[in-house]
């Protein structure tokens, strides 16, 4: 009997807070998996190398080939050629809201020229059935109609993050038309989880409480999220995996909206679906802690935006739904954290 061939997976950012995850879970499906990360400086190196030594350690750990690289690299463009992807799932990309105010350069080149470059050799390869790529919440800006659907305009972005974002989504479609490459933009909301990046608040109050740090708290505590486990997202990034989008053959360009298309080209939420006061997340790290926090309250950080709550009606469509509450995600993290820095 002639063995199953296994299914051929890129995974760009593989050493990632949430590619790693991905990856991590993909090894136990029946795939070859390509990962590439640049290990760059953005935050700690030696995480993203811890990540990967925790993929090593996983029995399938054979069915990964991990490359050390940018995107932008002619010899990691060259590896992917070569391995020839059926889906691609890019997550690479220069990560932070705040950093894209001080250094907009960046994000330019890790997120907007990385993603041509991607669907450049997309062109190439007659054996990919879908490109999916992370997006996020933040291209919604300014639109306070709450919840947030893929059908509300996002053209006022409030930092220059949300704009390589809005602009990768733009990219994809017209790919999608113009070469019928389907593709599915995940806008993330709010990811946090074990293994998480040091950059972001769950991480950074754990660590300032453990130290008897004030923990810097913007928009005087009033900051609403939609907090997503990360599991959570990759439960849903698989759920979509395998069913990429069709050419709408009935679309209607007088009802369309900003997700809608008559190409192979999608958009989707995901999210925890149940926002959380900023206050609350803290009295979880709190409780998980033992130890109270010392808070300095501050105004709104320019770029900010006070509350984010997902739509998720759409990918639910695909079986998705999320499955963590907050308290037992802090608690993951807490435990991990504790563990990681013992």
């Amino acid at each position: 009997m002639t063995p199953k061939k296994l299914q051929k997976i890129l995974i760009t950012g593989a050493a990632g807070f949430i590619g790693f995850h991905l990856t991590k879970k993909l090894l136990e499906k029946n795939v070859l998996l390509l990962g590439i990360d640049s290990l760059n400086d953005y935050y700690s190196p030696k995480l993203k190398k811890d990540r990967l030594l925790e993929l090593k350690r996983n029995h399938n750990n054979h069915r990964l080939t991990f490359l050390k690289g940018n995107i932008n690299n002619q010899k990691i463009l060259q590896e992917i050629e070569n391995f020839k992807p059926e889906i691609i799932i890019h997550l690479a990309a220069q990560a932070g809201v705040r950093y894209s105010i001080e250094n907009p350069g960046s994000y330019i080149d890790n997120n907007i020229k990385a993603t041509l470059k991607l669907f450049e050799l997309c062109k190439k390869n007659d054996k990919l059935r879908h490109f999916i790529y992370a997006s996020t919440s933040s291209v919604y800006g300014l639109s306070e109609n709450y919840p947030l659907s893929e059908d509300q305009s996002a053209n006022h972005p409030l930092q220059f993050y949300a704009v390589t974002k809005k602009a990768t989504e733009l990219m994809a479609h017209s790919y999608a038309a113009l070469y019928n490459i389907p593709s599915t933009g995940l806008r993330f909301f709010t990811v946090y989880g074990p293994w998480g990046r040091p950059d972001m608040a769950l991480f950074k109050f754990t660590k300032n409480i453990l130290q008897d740090k004030p923990i810097d708290v913007y928009g005087h505590g009033k900051h609403v999220r939609d907090f997503t486990y990360v599991d959570d997202i990759v439960n849903g990034i698989m759920k979509v995996m395998n069913k990429p989008p069709k050419k709408n053959l009935h679309f209607n360009k007088q009802k369309s909206s900003s997700q809608s298309s008559a190409h192979s080209y999608r958009i989707l939420n995901i999210g925890g679906g149940a926002p959380i006061n900023l206050m609350e997340y803290i009295k979880a790290i709190e409780f998980n802690l033992g130890k109270k926090a010392k808070i300095r309250f501050l105004p709104l950080q320019p770029g900010d935006i006070l509350k984010t709550e997902s739509d998720t009606s759409r990918i639910e469509k695909f079986g998705f739904k999320a499955k963590t509450d907050i308290n037992l995600g802090v608690q993951k993290f807490v435990n991990w954290y504790l563990q990681y820095y013992k």
